[in-house]
């Protein structure tokens, strides 16, 4: 989400772009007669990716189309399998998707204009995408791999700068620390891999591994210097690391689908100089979405 819009994937290759507005309702309280507003988010779409005049501006040029099986043809900026993930740049100027098709695509949110796509850019299905301040693009594939691309300075193309490659199965889920030093990935061997950032050179080394869960990794999500896995074995964990050492603080059951998706907040409603609040969403394949309090001691 940025401004006052929100991207969402799709399994039918498409991205759609909702704009959402807040509408005021007033009602009678029928104790004390009071008159008490209410606010409720309306979710209107607006535009399809890729765009009808993002289409119509390419097709006519045969080296816009890219072969996507035998005999077919479609244009680059086309996903031609589901678009599995999407991220933001930092300051919300573009959106970039990945999809089972093996491509990454950068769009422009001012337009919704597809700037770039990278074909091939895995060797199997892309399942997860994280963007640092820097501008680094971080994915997560079936191909047990995670890649890093940057646009090297004066180019108008992304480039592959680095490959990870210690997962024993397809990565599903990426997290980047706070400080994004730090990159978290999560994938079907069960656990979490983590990955710090070496100042001298920029290269991610693997410093840590976190394991606990049964079965594979689905979801992460971090805030503070919390780290959430969601998982196929139906419970969400809590990490803390402290100088590189991290701890599981909590398991969370409560689902009876495996964990698709988390995110995290500060709680800044329970202020207090002896604890930390924060609020954990998650999403399970039990079609329930929970919302979980966590309390820390203040370190």
């Amino acid at each position: 989400m940025h401004s006052n819009k929100l991207f969402s994937a799709h399994q039918d290759h498409k991205i759609r772009v909702w704009k959402i507005t807040t509408t005021t309702t007033t009602n009678n309280d029928d104790d004390d007669d009071e008159k008490k507003e209410h606010d409720h988010l309306k979710y209107t779409h607006v535009a399809t990716l890729p765009t009808l005049g993002d289409r119509a501006a390419k097709v006519l040029i045969p080296k816009n189309h890219v072969q996507i099986r035998r005999h077919k043809k479609r244009t680059w900026v086309h996903h031609v399998d589901t678009v599995s993930a999407l991220a933001l740049s930092k300051d919300g100027t573009l959106l970039y998707s990945v999809s089972w098709d093996r491509t990454i695509k950068i769009w422009r949110t001012k337009d919704f204009t597809c700037l770039e796509s990278l074909t091939n850019a895995h060797d199997d299905a892309i399942n997860a995408v994280a963007v640092s301040y820097d501008g680094r693009v971080y994915t997560g594939s079936a191909d047990k791999t995670i890649k890093v691309w940057a646009k090297p300075e004066g180019e108008k193309k992304h480039a592959l700068v680095e490959t990870l490659e210690k997962h024993n199965s397809g990565v599903n889920a990426l997290a980047l620390s706070s400080d994004e030093t730090v990159l978290y990935s999560g994938a079907c061997d069960r656990s979490v891999l983590v990955w710090e950032k070496d100042e001298s050179d920029g290269n991610m080394g693997l410093v840590g591994a976190l394991r606990g869960h049964t079965k594979s990794i689905l979801c992460l999500a971090v805030v503070a210097d919390l780290v959430c896995s969601g998982s196929a074995d139906k419970t969400i964990r809590i990490w803390r690391g402290v100088d590189a050492e991290y701890s599981c603080l909590a398991v969370l059951e409560g689902h009876t689908g495996s964990i698709k998706c988390l995110t995290a907040v500060v709680d800044h409603c329970n202020p207090s100089h002896s604890q930390l609040s924060f609020l954990l969403y998650s999403g399970g394949l039990d079609c329930h979405i929970k919302v979980w309090q966590i309390l820390l001691p203040a370190i």
